[in-house]
């Protein structure tokens, strides 16, 4: 493979979707069923889960050369992503329709309750200030910075946590059995590298960690403030509320910054703001219940086209 072909790969990534068709603060606390997707009222079930996003993680030990891996590694975890924020952003909607209410059903209240547990949120179900604090907390991570911190933290899906554990971010759990005992677990030290059923479990799984622990404060903050300017958050902003991920604070998040920057992920925020522009909840209907994870990758190049023929 010649150089101008690698170069090419990392200068568009949506070519790669193409052509491959530590220390943590984390802290995770797993729910009892394993189930990080968020049910909405009797009436609005989120569409039942597509059956590729429980795919296994391919073997990105196989290939020798570095590109080639990064190109398999980015295709294969981004529609997962999306999969998974368009789950939550539905389920965002659904509160946000709650907070518009006079009054709510026993339903509705249950649902809020459930969500503060999950989200880790006091207060009274309904109340305006546990809706604003839930309106903060439920919202989507961009693309480039969980790809940034699953290829940072997993080894590009090369590492043990993630071959046998399926673990892509090292999420922590505190639970004897709950996953695998770290080789260098220090005399004393009870936590375990959280295993999950798949990989798109550890990215729920880890969307969940950063929208509700106290160590990411500061990240949920900077994008609330970027939402209320009508801006999107993107990776390289809120990578800055990263720095009590690692023991390494600022340097960590210096690492994830240059990881999307080299690796030109910022494309896949683009990607993925486009696709979302109206956020209707037709259109996250349709991509969570989509059952071909390439038409997640696709809707970006065909409004281009679209662009291009109109003008």
């Amino acid at each position: 493979m010649s150089a101008v072909f690698r170069a090419s790969l990392l200068l568009v990534p949506l070519a790669m979707v193409a052509v491959f068709s530590v220390f943590h603060g984390s802290n995770l606390s797993l729910d009892p069923d394993g189930n990080d997707d968020f049910s909405l009222s009797a009436s609005g079930q989120l569409p039942a889960l597509p059956a590729w996003a429980k795919a296994p993680l391919p073997v990105f030990s196989d290939y020798r050369d570095t590109t080639e891996k990064k190109a398999a590694f980015f295709s294969f975890l981004y529609p997962r992503i999306v999969l998974a924020n368009s789950r939550l952003l539905l389920a965002r909607q659904y509160l946000l329709t709650l907070a518009q209410k006079p009054a709510l059903s026993p339903d509705e209240l249950a649902w809020l309750d459930k969500l503060m547990g999950r989200l880790r949120v006091d207060g009274e179900p309904g109340s305006a200030a546990t809706l604003t604090e839930l309106t903060h907390k439920l919202d989507a991570i961009p693309p480039s910075l969980i790809l940034a911190q699953a290829a940072n933290e997993s080894a590009w899906g090369t590492s043990r946590f993630a071959r046998v554990g399926n673990n892509l971010f090292g999420q922590w759990c505190f639970t004897r059995g709950c996953g695998l005992v770290p080789l260098n677990r220090v005399d004393g030290a009870n936590h375990e590298v959280a295993s999950f059923d798949s990989p798109y479990d550890s990215v729920t799984g880890y969307i969940l960690n950063i929208n509700r622990h106290r160590s990411y404060r500061e990240l949920r903050q900077l994008r609330t403030q970027a939402r209320d300017n009508g801006q999107f958050a993107d990776g390289a902003l809120l990578a800055q509320g990263l720095s009590r991920y690692s023991e390494r604070g600022q340097a960590y998040v210096e690492e994830i910054r240059s990881m999307i920057h080299h690796n030109n992920l910022g494309y896949f925020d683009r990607q993925f703001n486009a696709l979302l522009e109206n956020r209707s909840a037709r259109t996250l209907r349709l991509i969570a219940a989509s059952d071909d994870e390439q038409q997640i990758s696709e809707p970006l190049a065909s409004s281009r086209q679209a662009s291009d023929n109109e003008g």
